[in-house]
């Protein structure tokens, strides 16, 4: 029976290995919330969140990030940063995201403290902040270099940091009670300047997760989890709006996603996470995956929709003529 067993996980994860998606960032792990980043030395970028094997919640203890230069083949960094080096938090390493700004690498990141109690609410006592560390690699380590959040109110989580092309930063995430808020961070990337500004989102403001911002063509993207679980996004001419909404980029599969979109050599790219069963898994759940797939956009600039493949980006290197 055991061998039997053996044999039916080979040939279910077999598919999956020749397929390439979900990427394969690392025998047995559990990665989330992938934000990709192409820096000076041309390999693609990511930052993600490190889900613990068959973990309960979300208590996830650091940050991790992954290079390539054709998709395929990945290089494991490892934790880039880890709870155990902030004064501050003591859990909940959830989604990242990077910036490269003033000669330095920047990973803006969510922590906090206490518990949440599903079943009864009342007596919470979980707190979210935003936190951001610099370094001089993208590899990382990183460090926290204010000891601090960002701000201690309003509660927050997945932030993203979106650099315009003069130079300035500004900084997006989810926060508690309102949301669609933005920051311009100061010039030394360790502080906000003044207040939290609420955007103009047009009218429609769906309860969301994870932001990812970017630009093309001089249109400017805010695109995002609705409702935690469709990418839907909107467009502006500034990246502080007035926003306007555009619809569906990828449908729900059931269970959160979380993504970024990136252009790498010529091809765009959405990076997301999938809920997959995993054969010989201590637990039987579903667990995270980060997977890839090539974007497209129609003549006006909208994006069309993407559906999930088992290829995703596993043609990246004949794409680019093997490079």
């Amino acid at each position: 029976m055991k061998l039997a067993s053996a044999l039916l996980a080979t040939l279910l994860a077999a598919p999956l290995a020749q397929a390439q998606n979900p990427l394969a960032l690392g025998q047995g792990l559990r990665t989330a919330d992938p934000s990709g980043h192409v820096w000076k030395d041309g390999r693609m970028w990511l930052y993600t969140s490190h889900d613990e094997e068959c973990q309960d919640d979300f208590h996830m203890k650091d940050w991790m990030a992954f290079s390539s230069t054709d998709l395929v083949h990945w290089t494991n960094h490892g934790a880039v940063l880890s709870i155990k080096d902030l004064s501050w938090a003591t859990d909940y390493a959830w989604a990242p995201d990077a910036a490269y700004k003033n000669g330095k690498y920047y990973l803006v990141f969510p922590a906090g403290t206490g518990v949440k109690d599903r079943q009864n609410p009342k007596n919470s006592t979980k707190w979210m902040g935003i936190g951001i560390a610099e370094s001089d690699s993208p590899a990382g380590p990183f460090k926290d270099m204010i000891g601090a959040p960002l701000w201690r109110k309003p509660y927050a989580n997945d932030p993203v940091l979106f650099v315009d092309d003069d130079g300035r930063a500004y900084l997006y995430s989810r926060t508690s009670g309102v949301n669609y808020l933005v920051a311009e961070m100061a010039d030394d990337m360790r502080s906000i300047k003044g207040e939290l500004q609420k955007m103009d989102m047009g009218g429609y403001e769906p309860p969301m997760e994870g932001p990812w911002v970017f630009k093309r063509k001089g249109l400017y993207y805010f695109t995002m989890p609705e409702h935690n679980r469709i990418l839907t996004y909107y467009t502006a001419a500034s990246p502080k709006g007035p926003w306007t909404y555009r619809g569906v980029i990828m449908d729900a599969e059931g269970g959160n996603n979380h993504h970024s979109i990136v252009e790498y050599r010529g091809q765009w790219l959405l990076f997301y996470h999938r809920w997959l069963d995993v054969p010989g898994a201590a637990c039987a759940k579903k667990q995270r995956h980060v997977a890839a797939e090539y974007l497209f956009f129609n003549e006006d600039g909208t994006i069309r929709k993407v559906e999930r493949s088992l290829t995703g980006v596993a043609d990246f290197p004949q794409r680019t003529g093997g490079r």
